[in-house]
C-alpha cells in the first residue's frame, strides 16, 4: 500500500481534482488512538489496489486537526477518528469510522 500524506488543505483540493480520474481514499488516523492503529493496519493488510485503482492518503489527525476539521466541511461529513472516505468525482461517495472501516465497502462506484 503506497500512502501518500496530506499537509495541508491544498492537498485536499488536489485530492478532489484527482478524483475525477482515479477513486482516492482518504484515512483520518489518530497516531494516539488503538483503534485508528487496527483499522489502518486492517486496511494495509487487506490492500489488493493498484494506484491505477484508488489512491491512497494518510492524514495524520494528531499534527493535523485543522485540515481533519476542513475535510469535514469540504465534504459535508461529520468529523471521526479514525475515518475513511473514499472521494470520486470531487464528492465523498462513502465514508466509515472505527471498526467499519472495511476495504469491501471501498470499492469504487
Amino acid at each position: 500500500m503506497n500512502w501518500h500524506t496530506i499537509n495541508s488543505p491544498n492537498d485536499i483540493e488536489a485530492i478532489i481534482e484527482r478524483s475525477h480520474e482515479t477513486p482516492c481514499l482518504i484515512l483520518k488516523h489518530s497516531t494516539r488512538c488503538p483503534i485508528s492503529t487496527m483499522a489502518k493496519n486492517r486496511l494495509e493488510m487487506g490492500w489488493d489496489f493498484d494506484d491505477d485503482q484508488v489512491e491512497a492518503y494518510y492524514l495524520d489527525l494528531i499534527a493535523h486537526r485543522d485540515i481533519s476539521n476542513y475535510i469535514a466541511s469540504e465534504f459535508g461529513v461529520r468529523h471521526e477518528s479514525p475515518q475513511a472516505l473514499l472521494i470520486e468525482g470531487g464528492k465523498c461517495t462513502h465514508n466509515a469510522s472505527h471498526l467499519n472501516i472495511r476495504i469491501a465497502d471501498l470499492l469504487p462506484a
